[in-house]
């Protein structure tokens, strides 16, 4: 019997998993969380196979959760709605044996469930695509700037707390936004996120 845990912060959503599953033979879902934290104590009490999360969850994200359980036996498959390459690289990075998108057919969860226990790793096709086609152009110096910039910090206060002077700074987002190939440090802000670049 497979052991699963889920995590789902929409309760119907949750539900409905935990249904599904439990009509396989070989499926029993064994607790359901409605965060990340939950998730990672479920994992410690109840040992189970498989724990499937979903990625934008309250108190910890399943991404969070995930790098916290990479040392666990249960073996961790994202399940979200969100196929952006950022989010799967960070996902791979923390060893996740699966990376499903919500509108997958039904019957594919099953199957890549019971192929993940068979050692196998199953990720959405449309994510590896993406993978070799959208790395983050950004120098990691210029990567810290743009998130200090997103924290809200203006230029003097990233150049105080870079020990750098302020027209370096000015340097770093000028690279920036050519780079990203945008007009302004919003739409900086907002491309990275949108491709889950930001950690």
């Amino acid at each position: 019997m497979i052991r699963i845990v889920i995590a789902e912060d929409q309760r119907m959503v949750l539900g409905a998993l935990g249904s599904l599953l439990n009509l396989e033979d070989d499926m029993e879902v064994v607790g359901k969380a409605n965060n990340g934290q939950e998730a990672i104590t479920l994992v410690h009490e109840l040992q189970p196979d498989i724990c499937m999360m979903d990625i934008e969850m309250p108190e910890k994200s399943g991404l969070e959760a995930a790098e916290e359980l990479k040392k666990q036996s249960c073996k961790v498959i994202i399940l979200t709605t969100f196929a952006r390459t950022g989010y799967f690289q960070r996902a791979l990075k923390a060893g996740v044996k699966g990376y499903l998108l919500k509108d997958s057919p039904s019957e594919e969860l099953a199957s890549s469930i019971r192929s993940v226990m068979n050692g196998k790793r199953v990720y959405a096709p449309e994510l590896m695509d993406d993978l070799y086609s959208e790395e983050n152009p950004l120098t990691e110096r210029e990567k810290v700037v743009l998130e200090l910039v997103a924290d809200g910090k203006n230029t003097k206060e990233i150049a105080d707390e870079l020990s750098i002077k302020t027209g370096t700074v000015r340097n770093y987002i000028s690279a920036i936004l050519d780079k990203l190939e945008v007009k302004n440090r919003i739409e900086a802000i907002t491309q990275s996120k949108a491709k889950g670049w930001f950690k």
